[in-house]
Order: structure tokens, then sequence, then C-alpha cells
């Protein structure tokens, strides 16, 4: 699964033709969850709260950028990296 970002130890991953709805995948010391790109809301697994808020500033901030890279990543496309929160 590829890493598309990583910030304050959270790693941002999406995989190739992945099932829908369109999401991404966020891990941060040993928790994991889904998040949904059009809603911004966790589908399954949780994060600790101030990593699930930084996760969502930056999927917030990048949004258009996720669903391009949802894009590619349905036709095995090779995903490019998104910048990291500041």
């Amino acid at each position: 699964m590829p890493e598309i970002s990583r910030f304050y130890g959270i790693v941002i991953k999406m995989y190739w033709a992945d099932h829908a709805p369109p999401h991404f995948h966020a891990e941060y010391a040993g928790a994991h969850t889904t998040i949904a790109i059009a809603t911004l809301a966790v589908i399954s697994g949780s994060l600790p709260a101030r990593a699930l808020g930084l996760t969502i500033e930056w999927a917030t901030l990048h949004q258009q950028e996720l669903r391009e890279l949802w894009g590619l990543a349905e036709s095995a496309q090779p995903l490019h990296t998104i910048e990291p929160l500041p």
C-alpha cells in the first residue's frame, strides 16, 4: 500500500484498486483508521483524538488531491505524495 503522506508520526496510505467508497488509511502508534474522502468521516478503526484531529485537518486541506489519487489508484496508476501538515 503506497504511503502518500507522513506528518507528526501519522502515516497516510491508499491501496490500489481498493473497495468503495473512496477512502484513505491513517496509522499512528499502532492504531489504524479508514476515512471517507467525500465526508471525512471515519469508516472503521480509530486513532487517538489528537492524531485523528490532525488527520482530518490535513485531509480537509488536501481533499481534492485525495480524490485525484483515488482515481489513479482505481486504475492502478502510480500515486504521488501529498504535502504533509506543516
